[in-house]
């Protein structure tokens, strides 16, 4: 998968979309290379990496369909490894703004619902 099969675009649909069938662990996962992603700081070998495991992500076609049960497991596995890869460059910044989109999408842990429906970046 290469650099032109991502986009901020497809990326935040992708999200939108499937938020809560893929699950706190895998958005908030994304969310972080996301923001590692935007940083000027992160080397090209780490922002490829990260593209990579977004594109997987993105892609409507992958290892498990995503619409069947658990078929965010494959998602997830991506984007795990992808962090675990370049771990380093995934700041302390990165972390608080994904926590952030995740209070506001999915709650704030009090049995709150978050509010997908309107999704910003």
């Amino acid at each position: 998968m290469q650099d032109d099969q991502y986009s901020e675009a497809s990326f935040w649909k992708k999200v939108k979309t499937y938020a809560r069938a893929a699950g706190k662990d895998t958005i908030e996962i994304a969310l972080k290379l996301f923001y590692a992603l935007q940083d000027t700081d992160t080397p090209a070998w780490a922002k490829t990496t990260i593209i990579g495991a977004l594109v997987y992500f993105i892609a409507p076609t992958d290892a498990v369909a995503d619409f069947l049960p658990g078929g965010y497991v494959d998602d997830l596995g991506a984007l795990a490894a992808a962090a675990w890869t370049v771990a380093a460059h995934i700041k302390d910044q990165h972390v608080e703004k994904a926590r952030q989109k995740l209070e506001q999408w999915f709650g704030d842990g009090d049995g709150g619902d978050g509010d997908t429906d309107n999704l910003i970046t």
